[in-house]
C-alpha cells in the first residue's frame, strides 16, 4: 500500500468507526457555511465533501512538470497569434477583440496567471486536459475557506495529527507575481510610480467578490493601496485611468473575464483606452484570451502549430489534449456525434461554469440527437470525452452519507509559468458542473 492509498484508508476508517461525530459535524460545518465567504451573492458556491484531497510529493512534481510545459505551449501559440494574421484566422474572434488582443501590454509576460483544469490519474500520474481558465481564474478563496471549515472536520484532524499536511498558499504569491510582473512594465513606462495604485475589477454583479476582497487586503498587507472596483464605474481622463473617488489607478488585477468585456463594451471604454494608449498596467491583458478560448485546444491538433512546436511539445499535446474540433459543418458531420454518444462532448467555445456542457453518456440517444441538433453550427466544440479518475468520497452535508466514487477535477494553478497550487474538485456522474453536481474538497500536500 503506497502513502496516497494509506491516507485514504485512514480517512476510510476514521469516518465508519467515529461515523456519528463525523456525521454532526458536518451538520453544524453546514451551518456554519452560511456565514462565510463562501456565500456569495446570496447563493452557496461549494459544497464541501468530508475526504479532503491529498498529493503527494510525487504528484506535486508532476504538477509542476505540467505547469511549465502547457504555459510555454500557451505562450507559443500566442506569439503566433500576434505575429501571423493568417494563424488568426483560424481562432475565429471579432475585429474588435482581435484589436484588443494585439495592444502591446507593455510586458513580454503573454500568460501571467491561469488555471489548467485535468483529469489527472493518480495511479499513474497521466491525465488529459479539461480546459484552460486565463482571466477570470478563480476559487483560490474557496480552496483558503475549505481549509479554514477542515478544523471543524474529526476526520480530516485525525489525518493531520497522524501526517504532515500543508495547504497551497495562493493569495501573497499572487501580489508578489503582480508585482514582479509591475516592475517590468515600469521598464517601458518609467513615468509610472514605484509603488502602484491598484484595482481589482469585475462586473461585480457577476464575479466571485468575496474573494477579490481578500485579494485587495492582501495587497493592502504589503502597503499596496487596492480597492475592488466594478469595471464600469471606472473613467479616463487626460491620459490618468481614475476611481471613481477621482483616484489614479495605474495597476488593474483583471478578473473581468474576455466574454463579459465583449458584451458590454460599450460600458468599458475607460479602461479599453487606457489600455490601448499604455497609461495602464493591465494584468493579463488580453492576449490570454487566445490560450482560453475553447478553439485553442482545436489549434493545437493543427498543422500550423505542431509546426512551432518542439517534438517534445507535440507529443504533449498528442497525450494529453483531447482530439477537439468545431461543432460544424466545417469540424464533424452530426451523425458521427450522434451515433457515437460515449465518445464526444460539446462545449461552448467561450463561456465559464460548466454553461451548456454536453455529453451523451447521461442520456438516452433520443435525448442525445436533440441536443446535438440543437448545437450544431452554433458556436459549440465537440471534443472527445475523457475518462476521469474517481476515488471514495462521503456526502454528509448535501448527500445520503455514504461512501460512493466520485470522479475528479484538478485545476492546476500557475502564476506567470509557476505552479502554484491545485483546486480540487468532485462530482458523482459524468460531468462535474459548477451549480450542479459539483462538490468540493481543500487541497492539501502531504511532506511526511
Amino acid at each position: 500500500m503506497n502513502l496516497r492509498e494509506q491516507i485514504y484508508a485512514d480517512y476510510i476508517r476514521e469516518l465508519k468507526e467515529h461515523y456519528e461525530e463525523n456525521r454532526a459535524a458536518a451538520e453544524e460545518m453546514k451551518e456554519e457555511l452560511q456565514h462565510t465567504p463562501l456565500i456569495s451573492r446570496g447563493r452557496l458556491i461549494d459544497k464541501p465533501l468530508a475526504m479532503q484531497k491529498v498529493y503527494t510529493r510525487e504528484d506535486d512534481w508532476r504538477f509542476r512538470e505540467i505547469v511549465e510545459m502547457t504555459h510555454r505551449i500557451c505562450c507559443k501559440v500566442i506569439d503566433r497569434y500576434v505575429a501571423d494574421p493568417e494563424y488568426r484566422k483560424g481562432f475565429g474572434f471579432s475585429e474588435k477583440l482581435e484589436e484588443l488582443i494585439l495592444a502591446d501590454p507593455g510586458y513580454p509576460d503573454e500568460l501571467p496567471m491561469a488555471r489548467f483544469d485535468i483529469f489527472y490519474h493518480e495511479d499513474t500520474g497521466d491525465f488529459k486536459f479539461c480546459e484552460i481558465n486565463t482571466d477570470g481564474t478563480s476559487a483560490m478563496n474557496e480552496d483558503f475557506h475549505l481549509d479554514k471549515l477542515n478544523l471543524r472536520n474529526p476526520a480530516h484532524q485525525a489525518i493531520c495529527r497522524k501526517y504532515r499536511l500543508r495547504s497551497y498558499e495562493l493569495f501573497d504569491s499572487w501580489v508578489e507575481t503582480f508585482l514582479e510582473l509591475y516592475t517590468h512594465y515600469r521598464k517601458k513606462h518609467p513615468e509610472m510610480p514605484l509603488v502602484p495604485t491598484v484595482a481589482i475589477v469585475d462586473f461585480l454583479d457577476k464575479g466571485n467578490v468575496p474573494e477579490f476582497y481578500e485579494f485587495a487586503a492582501r495587497f493592502r498587507q504589503k502597503e499596496i493601496y487596492a480597492q475592488v472596483i466594478d469595471i464600469r464605474s471606472l473613467r479616463y481622463e487626460d491620459g490618468r485611468l481614475l476611481a471613481p473617488e477621482g483616484y489614479e489607478i495605474h495597476g488593474i488585477y483583471r478578473r473581468a473575464v474576455t466574454a463579459d468585456v465583449m458584451e458590454e463594451y460599450d460600458s468599458v471604454t475607460a479602461l479599453l483606452d487606457a489600455y490601448r494608449e499604455g497609461n495602464v498596467f493591465l494584468c493579463g491583458s488580453f492576449r490570454t484570451q487566445v490560450a482560453h478560448a475553447k478553439t485553442f485546444f482545436s489549434m493545437l491538433h493543427r498543422e500550423e502549430t505542431r509546426a512551432i512546436l518542439t517534438a517534445e511539445e507535440n507529443r504533449f499535446v498528442r497525450e494529453h489534449v483531447p482530439y477537439t474540433c468545431d461543432f460544424g459543418e466545417e469540424g464533424i458531420k452530426l451523425e458521427e456525434v450522434i451515433r457515437n454518444k460515449d465518445k464526444y462532448i460539446l462545449k461552448p467555445n467561450d463561456s465559464y461554469g460548466s454553461d451548456s456542457v454536453a455529453d451523451g453518456r447521461g442520456r438516452s440517444p433520443e435525448e442525445w440527437r436533440e441536443v446535438c441538433e440543437a448545437y450544431y453550427n452554433k458556436g459549440f466544440i465537440c471534443q472527445e470525452y475523457a475518462e476521469q479518475y474517481a476515488t471514495p468520497n462521503v456526502d454528509f452535508m448535501f448527500g445520503d452519507g455514504r461512501t460512493w466514487d466520485y470522479i475528479n477535477m484538478n485545476g492546476l494553478y500557475s502564476y506567470n509559468g509557476s505552479f502554484a497550487g491545485v483546486f480540487t474538485r468532485q462530482a458523482r456522474g459524468t460531468i462535474i458542473a459548477s451549480h450542479g453536481s459539483e462538490r468540493n474538497v481543500a487541497s492539501y500536500l502531504v511532506t511526511e
